[in-house]
């Protein structure tokens, strides 16, 4: 999940309280209605209030206001009850809103959620707006495909991500090293990581045998996928070779040990073994190279993930989504249009939710970005854009809960509790009943 914009947790919750108290979590009057777009509001002087859901931090929460405000200023009819909360719980919050027909007009959500909520007809299809209220000509033709599910646009791109693999480009140059390239294959990338190892003393690259994004992309670039519909697109055997693969790396001392391998799977950006010194690399999101340099003095670089770079694709770092139950999704669809296509919108959305998904428009916030690091992060996603795969499909419900079993499975052959065949055939087994 897209990470939130740091913020201490005593700062967050007063917001999330502030916002709680104004903005009480009542979406009904907003949000009733029924399934078909008839009685949406299409008249620029019927007063119309827009309920709007999404999670965060206090400084996406002032982003949003400014870009909302903006789209106030132009359609004065308009107005916003909004309600947002921290990551932890909005899943469940949102997933109690539809259960009890309270769905808000506009919300959130990310890859683990979509399909869920589709499945569940709770998103408005939004295929009828395409080139009409709604243009998306502009975004790479990936990003619009991983908002469709079932055949149905359901989410539309807040913002672009893709995996990067964030280096510490200090250590390299200090110690002669040559820096990762795009398009190195996995086991040049193994040997290159036991070479800086040996040379620097620091371990040439975190072990990302539990890391979903990277199994993903290794498994496209094996001709399989991670989901075929509601079944896994691969299998045990895939999995065991996966972790051989890993097993192998420490075996070279590519990789620390198991102790510290645990440290760089936690979801703390702050602790990503790359910026804690304790290894040269680490397989994160390419837009979080900003929010990396922040905890380390070392330049960083950032590529591609290992491997031939056309298995990954533009991924939709959230969704803004419409309610099918809204009385007014021709306005929210509205909406959403501006937010991801007006300049002033974009400008001050910035990168919180990923890279703009209007290249046009991502590319003139890139001239006014001062920051080298989220310089360089925009620059290796446009670079890769042109090498980007075919999407895939969104994840089903139980996406979650695969993550997390990866890791349990991969840390049990990490310490040695099991083979990487016996921890595949146990994952395989545990997920693929919740998975649907």
């Amino acid at each position: 999940m897209h990470p939130a914009t740091g913020n201490s947790r005593r700062r967050l919750l007063r917001g999330i309280a502030a916002v709680a108290v104004a903005l009480p979590l009542t979406f009904g009057a907003a949000a009733c209605g029924g399934d078909d777009n008839e009685g949406s509001s299409t008249d620029a002087n019927k007063p119309v209030e827009l309920s709007v859901f999404y999670w965060g931090s206090e400084k996406r929460a002032e982003l949003t206001q400014t870009a909302l405000d903006a789209y106030k200023a132009k359609n004065p009819n308009v107005s916003f009850k909004i309600t947002w909360q921290a990551n932890q719980g909005y899943a469940d919050k949102l997933a109690t809103l539809a259960a009890s027909g309270d769905v808000p007009d506009l919300f959130a959500t990310d890859d683990n959620m979509l399909a869920d909520f589709a499945t569940r007809n709770v998103t408005a299809d939004l295929n009828e707006y395409k080139g009409n209220k709604l243009d998306l000509s502009k975004f790479p033709p990936s990003l619009v495909e991983y908002g469709t599910v079932d055949g149905k646009l359901v989410g539309i791109a807040a913002g672009e991500n893709t995996q990067g693999l964030v280096y510490n480009k200090t250590l390299l140059t200090t110690n002669a090293l040559p820096e990762p390239t795009t398009g190195m294959t996995w086991e040049a990338f193994i040997d290159w990581a036991a070479q800086v190892t040996t040379k620097t003393k620091v371990p040439g690259t975190m072990d990302p045998s539990a890391d979903y994004k990277a199994f993903w992309v290794w498994l496209r670039q094996q001709g399989k996928d991670l989901y075929n519909g509601k079944q896994f697109g691969f299998t045990a055997d895939d999995v065991a070779k996966w972790f051989t693969l890993w097993k192998g790396a420490r075996d070279k001392k590519a990789t620390p040990t198991a102790d510290i391998i645990h440290e760089g799977n936690v979801t703390d950006i702050s602790k990503q073994l790359v910026v804690t010194g304790k290894a040269a690399t680490s397989f994160v999101w390419a837009n979080q190279m900003p929010e990396l340099k922040k905890s380390t003095k070392d330049d960083l670089g950032v590529v591609a993930y290992p491997g031939d770079p056309s298995a990954q694709w533009a991924r939709a770092a959230m969704y803004w989504n419409v309610a099918n139950s809204s009385d007014n999704k021709a306005v929210a669809v509205d909406v959403i249009n501006f937010l991801v296509n007006d300049e002033a919108a974009v400008t001050a959305l910035g990168t919180d939710r990923g890279l703009p998904s209007n290249m046009d428009l991502r590319a003139k916030f890139a001239e006014t970005v001062t920051d080298p690091a989220m310089k360089l992060s925009i620059q290796v996603e446009n670079d890769l854009a042109s090498k980007f795969g075919k999407a895939p499909q969104v994840p089903p419900k139980g996406h979650s809960t695969f993550r997390s079993e990866l890791v349990k499975a991969a840390e049990n052959v990490q310490f040695g509790r099991a083979t990487p065949e016996k921890a595949a055939a146990d994952l395989i087994a545990v997920v693929q009943p919740k998975l649907g």
